[in-house]
């Protein structure tokens, strides 16, 4: 092998493993006890976690403490299976792992009789008792319901305890409109906007030139997020980069199966209250009481299923804005 083909070759090894080591942030862990009627712990119990949506399957087996434990698990709806010698099998559904939270899930598994699978229909509230990181998951569902100004996910990153934000607009310097100064507006757990770090499927999206605390150098559309969680405090050391809070964003991935979505907000001046200060500087001024005109259409449409049945997917899609807007304040001339 030539001297060029050894550095391409070593270049592409370093930076394939670089996406690796910076995507298990964006990643979960489950782990738990196996143990018997009476509480001992059961050693070399066979426990798999399966996701059908896309055929991901992996399979451990407990320890001599009866512990067992999957890591690097990409955020999903999963379903647990555990199987012992002389005991019922126990199936598990909606074991939901959430990104950046580690999982607990403990079993107790029931003497093999009459009954061969117990079945556990209802989701399992897991909580997180492997490390102290404080902060929320905001899932899909959630996503889609809340409120969202311009269908931004900014908004919605900061509805966090601990986090003031006011929107990026402020604290500008007037001369130099594109740019943001120390932005407290943006602070989370106190400390300056610029030190949070922004990562979207474990990559680096952090704007270094304006420093904002909840938006990336590139923007991510709400419906290509399938869930996201804020760090406000005790980030563990893999976060890395900053002091500030930790944003991880995941984006949704194609499954076994096609779907897609298709839509068109739009914004108009239709029943519109006018502002408060806007109102009397427009009276004092014997003016129309009349708001300022923003006029807001958003839409998009997206797409993602399989390629390779349980092996590749796909998903993508597109998202474009009109808008028009006109101050309506008073201006003093």
């Amino acid at each position: 092998m030539g001297l060029r083909s050894r550095v391409v070759t070593f270049l592409v090894g370093f930076f394939l493993a670089s996406a690796l080591i910076s995507a298990q942030t964006a990643t979960t862990s489950l782990r738990g006890t196996v143990t018997d009627p009476k509480g001992a712990v059961l050693q070399s119990a066979t426990v798999t976690l399966d996701n059908a949506s896309t055929g991901y399957s992996r399979t451990t087996k407990s320890g001599n403490d009866g512990v067992y434990q999957f890591l690097e698990v990409p955020p999903s709806s999963y379903t647990l299976t555990v199987t012992v010698a002389g005991f019922a099998t126990v199936k598990q559904d909606k074991v939901t792992l959430q990104v950046s939270q580690p999982a607990t899930l403990d079993i107790a598994m029931q003497v093999e009789g009459a009954t061969e699978i117990v079945e556990v229909t209802g989701e399992a509230p897991l909580v997180n008792t492997t490390d102290a990181t404080q902060g929320n998951v905001f899932n899909t569902t959630q996503l889609t319901n809340l409120p969202s100004e311009g269908r931004d996910p900014v908004a919605i990153l900061s509805l966090q305890p601990g986090v003031t934000y006011v929107g990026g607009g402020t604290n500008q310097d007037n001369s130099k409109p594109n740019l943001t100064e120390d932005s407290r507006g943006g602070a989370v757990a106190g400390a300056r906007s610029d030190q949070t770090n922004v990562t979207v499927d474990g990559l680096d999206n952090n704007d270094q030139l304006r420093g904002l605390a909840f938006q990336g150098a590139l923007r991510v559309p709400l419906d290509s997020i399938q869930e996201f969680r804020v760090t406000t405090t005790n980030s563990n050391a893999d976060e890395g980069r900053s002091s500030g809070a930790q944003i991880n964003i995941v984006t949704k991935s194609g499954t076994n199966s096609f779907h897609g979505t298709l839509y068109e907000y739009n914004r108009s001046n239709l029943g519109q209250a006018n502002d408060w200060f806007n109102e009397q500087a427009q009276v004092k001024a014997r003016l129309p009481n009349q708001p300022g005109v923003l006029h807001r259409n958003t839409f998009g449409a997206w797409v993602g299923g399989p390629i390779k049945k349980d092996k590749l997917f796909f998903f993508g899609g597109y998202e474009g804005e009109l808008a028009d807007a006109l101050e309506g304040m008073l201006r003093t001339i």
